[in-house]
């Protein structure tokens, strides 16, 4: 870790408009000699994390889970097609919020149109099956496009989402709600 304290010398340097920044550190190799070095060494990219997942037709493949529902999604590139078993998206979620949430992972990743997928969904109402597929299909986007990984993780739409309905209890009405107070 260098020192950056600066003593009243660098003060009167820095009024007058000289900085330590245009000043090369009198160690430091030339400008030239980095430039060859940098020549010389072989530039490597960086590969992604993880490796493209993709099965013998060319899909890749992952389960989503919401609720009760869980939601099994092929994702192979295409005109934009989702079809969910065996229906339309438009025909199985009628509700257009539902399409907006199926939606969300191709558009904060900017792959709109680009992947047609195949899903088959089972449990829970139409709601969790919605988050379900949306599970899935940020799953299998990043085992497609492994490269897309960060931007559906930071979006969230890799952590299933645990929030269920809580169980009843004894002694009330529903899990919380207590029976109506009679006072008479």
């Amino acid at each position: 870790m260098s020192d950056n304290r600066q003593s009243l010398s660098d003060l009167g340097n820095i009024a007058k408009g000289e900085t330590q920044q245009n000043q090369p550190a009198p160690d430091a190799p030339a400008p030239d000699a980095v430039a060859q070095a940098d020549a010389d060494t072989p530039q490597q990219e960086t590969a992604p994390l993880r490796e493209q997942e993709i099965d013998q037709y060319g899909r890749a493949y992952a389960t989503g889970r919401r609720k009760d529902a869980v939601a099994r999604v092929w994702l192979k590139p295409g005109s934009g097609k989702i079809e969910i078993n065996g229906r339309d998206q438009s025909i199985y979620f009628a509700r257009p919020s539902l399409r907006l949430v199926i939606n969300q992972p191709f558009d904060i990743t900017e792959r709109r149109g680009q992947y047609d997928v195949i899903c088959t969904v089972k449990g829970g109402g139409l709601s969790g099956q919605a988050g379900a597929v949306k599970h899935g299909i940020s799953q299998a986007l990043t085992r497609y496009e492994p490269t897309l990984r960060t931007t559906v993780k930071r979006a969230g739409f890799l952590t299933r989402d645990s929030r269920a309905v809580e169980r009843k209890k004894y002694g009330k009405a529903k899990a919380r709600r207590s029976f109506q107070f009679s006072k008479r």
